[in-house]
This record gives C-alpha cells, sequence and structure tokens, in this order.
C-alpha cells in the first residue's frame, strides 16, 4: 500500500464520545510547547522507554504507527532510530505543531488528525503508544482498532503510568491536580515553576538520603535539564484524566484487544511498558 501524505480529518474528533476535554488540553499544550528537547527527545531516552522488549535496532526499516504524536519528538525519535515510515497518528489542535517538527523529513511521515479508534487502514508493522492510554478512560476500541490495521505478526508497543511502587508520586499529584485542573495555564506555569525550583533541590538530596521517589529521582529526572523538567511538571499537573495501572492491568490492555505474546517490563520500578504480537491468521481463529 503506497504511503499517505495528505492530512485527514475525522468528523468525530467533535464528538462528545472521545474525550474531548483531554484532546482541548493536549492541542493547547502543544501548542505551548513546541521544543522538542534534548535528552527528552534521543534515542537514549526511546531505548528506556521500551526497555529490554524491544531494541532500536528491530525499528530500523520498519513501517511505524503511532498513537498520539504531540509535538512530534517520539516521531522523530523513530526515525532516527531507522524506521522506514512513521505514521503519526494526532486527534489534537497539535497537529500543525506536529506538521512543523516533521516537515523536514515529510518523505517519510504521514500525519492523520483522528482519533485512535477512528484511525485509516495503513500500512505498519510496528505501533506504539506511549505515554496516551494513560489519559483514555477508555483505550480498548483504540487498541482494538490498532489491531486490527496491523498485519499478522505486528507489535504493538505501550508505556503507561506504573501504580505499584508509585504511592508517594500519586498521592501528591493526584492532591495538586485537585487544584491544577481549575487553573488558567499561566498560573500553572507559575507553580510547575516553583515545583521545578524545588526538585533543583530535592534531586542532589536524593544522591545522599533515603527519600521518597529516590531511585526514579536518580535513574530518570536527574537526566533531564532544568527547562525539560518544567515540562514534564506542567505535562503531569495539566491533565484532566490520568489512570495509573498495575503490571497485570497493563498486561491486560493488550491481551483484550486480542495481542498474544504479551510481555511487560517495570520501568524504573514505577511505570509499565508493554509489548505484544498480533497472532497469525490460524491462531487467531483457534483464539
Amino acid at each position: 500500500m503506497p504511503a499517505l501524505r495528505a492530512s485527514h480529518r475525522d468528523s468525530r474528533l467533535d464528538s462528545f464520545l472521545v474525550e474531548p476535554r483531554t484532546i482541548e488540553e493536549f492541542g493547547e499544550q502543544w501548542g505551548r510547547f513546541e521544543d522538542l528537547g534534548g535528552r527528552f527527545g534521543s534515542s537514549a531516552f526511546l531505548q528506556d522507554l521500551c526497555g529490554p522488549l524491544l531494541p532500536l535496532g528491530e525499528i530500523a526499516g520498519r513501517r511505524v504507527l503511532e498513537i498520539g504524536s504531540g509535538n512530534g519528538r517520539i516521531v522523530r525519535m523513530l526515525l532516527d532510530a531507522g524506521a522506514a515510515h512513521v505514521t503519526a497518528v494526532e486527534p489534537s489542535a497539535g497537529i500543525e505543531v506536529l506538521k512543523r517538527n516533521t516537515r523536514d523529513r515529510a518523505d517519510r511521515v504521514t500525519c492523520l488528525q483522528t482519533v485512535g479508534e477512528s484511525i485509516p487502514a495503513v500500512d505498519a508493522e510496528l505501533a506504539f503508544a506511549i505515554g496516551v492510554l494513560h489519559h483514555l478512560e477508555d483505550p480498548g476500541p483504540t487498541l482494538r482498532r490498532v489491531h486490527e490495521v496491523l498485519p499478522p505478526g505486528g507489535r504493538c508497543l505501550v508505556w503507561v503510568y506504573g501504580r505499584e511502587g508509585n504511592a508517594a508520586y500519586i498521592a501528591l499529584a493526584e492532591s495538586l491536580r485537585v487544584l491544577t485542573r481549575r487553573l488558567p495555564d499561566p498560573a500553572l506555569a507559575a507553580l510547575a515553576h516553583v515545583l521545578n525550583a524545588c526538585l533543583a533541590v530535592y534531586l542532589p538530596l536524593c544522591r545522599i538520603l533515603p527519600l521518597p521517589l529516590r531511585r526514579y529521582m536518580r535513574e530518570v529526572m536527574a537526566g533531564f535539564d532544568r527547562r525539560e523538567r518544567f515540562f514534564l511538571i506542567f505535562d503531569q499537573l495539566n491533565v484532566g484524566y490520568a489512570r495509573y495501572y498495575t503490571g497485570d492491568e497493563a498486561s491486560d490492555l493488550l491481551a483484550a484487544a486480542g495481542f498474544r505474546k504479551v510481555e511487560r517490563y517495570h520501568r524504573h520500578g514505577m511505570s509499565w511498558t508493554v509489548l505484544g504480537e498480533k497472532p497469525a491468521q490460524a491462531e487467531q481463529r483457534a483464539c
């Protein structure tokens, strides 16, 4: 199937069936934060997200579907890893940022403005949904559609927030969101700057004291610069809905959509990366 080039807009974007406020929030966010980031947009960070389940070498030469592409950060990481072509799905107005940030590689990128459950037939062997599904109240329709468009043997990798080992963070984040969901963006940005300044003090203390979230602070947050940490804080506090998955729940996301050979990785003990494969036709009939 030849690669599609034109952007596609789905009329269901304006339906109340597709979490319109979440889509709107992220569209506004990508309009403010177009920067693709340093480490945040690096191949090393993509490998960190994939963990041992998918070496980046297995992306090289593949046709890839990416769900919730935002400002194009992950699209570019996939291209840097050697993807032959990326079909980038972004339902929000942020698709304009996505187009701008990938226009230098337009021959290898197709931008589709649609929700996950309405993805048209695409030519892809690998699918990614990184940092997306935990913002959907029901990710099932999206994953079932991904399963439909992938060929037998196609694989899907998702990354979601984890519940195990994350109690202190969840308590803090959900308490703050009671306030931050109601704040206008300038006020939220001001609060994010204050929290970022506190984090700058907390990080070095984690090197010497057994503080809460010490492992995550040392292994992940310490690798980001101040600008990247600000974006992460703003991103966490800006969303209206976020779910934290147990390992079994994360695996069940793919299994329930029809994927088999489901494997999971407890990334830094705080989030889950899950990989599944669409079975061959004979296996599907047997199931």
